[in-house]
């Protein structure tokens, strides 16, 4: 299964990135984070229902000093993700 999320507000920057790819190789989801230039973040992720519903509240937290105000939550089509990649 494959979901896109798109998340707004205090998310940009590599700090979130990092924190991302940790909690999706802790979770063993794949996929990519990336910043969008309206200043939302981005990310398609990978995996088992479990999974993606565990990465989803993990993005939802965030590192101490980001604020998720809101996530878009989409299907999205699969990829072919051998990692999970960050990407600028």
């Amino acid at each position: 299964m494959t979901r896109r999320y798109l998340l707004s507000g205090r998310v940009q920057g590599v700090g979130f990135r990092y924190f991302a790819l940790q909690a999706a190789v802790r979770l063993g989801v794949v996929g990519w984070v990336r910043n969008c230039p309206d200043g939302t973040v981005e990310a398609v992720a990978q995996g088992s229902e479990e999974a993606l519903q565990s990465f989803r509240r993990h993005l939802q937290q965030g590192p101490s000093w980001s604020k998720v105000r809101h996530i878009d939550e989409t299907s999205a089509e699969p990829g072919t993700f051998t990692a999970f990649n960050i990407e600028r």
